[in-house]
């Protein structure tokens, strides 16, 4: 006679499998859509430096800021535009990003701002977003207000 061996998982263990499986899943999945989200805001900041750059010359060279993208050297606001982004424009010190194309659909249309602040022989820059149809403040990096 061959003694009884247990071939293979019963039902009870694969259901706790699936139960384990499904509880990392409920903390993983929000959590790498935090981050998706905060990696397509990074790259509209990443955008924003030749904006940034484009109203330091200006700046340096003229004494105040450009009113358009045209007058600090730079493309057309529509030609600025990345995988998430949908626009970058300068006006009066103030850099606009507004996001959309492949973005996530609650950064589709949300705007966020630089402004640029004459500080001796700098330009000191502050990232916000406006309180209505802005990137929501838990997708802003930690330098943004």
């Amino acid at each position: 006679m061959r003694p009884n061996t247990q071939r293979g998982f019963t039902l009870i263990e694969l259901m706790i499998v699936v139960a384990i499986i499904g509880i990392l899943a409920a903390i993983a999945i929000p959590a790498y859509q935090n981050y998706t989200m905060r990696a397509q805001v990074a790259e509209g900041l990443s955008l924003a430096e030749g904006a940034k750059t484009a109203l330091w010359d200006y700046y340096a060279q003229h004494g105040k800021f450009p009113t358009s993208n045209q007058s600090a050297g730079m493309a057309q606001p529509s030609s600025v535009s990345g995988n998430y982004v949908k626009s970058v424009n300068i006006a009066n010190g103030l850099v606009t990003i507004i996001y959309g194309k492949n973005a996530n659909t609650n950064l589709n249309d949300k705007i966020l701002y630089l402004s640029g602040r004459s500080s001796g022989d700098s330009l000191q820059w502050r990232c916000y977003a406006p309180a209505s149809g802005g990137v929501p403040r838990q997708y802003l990096p930690t330098s943004c207000t």
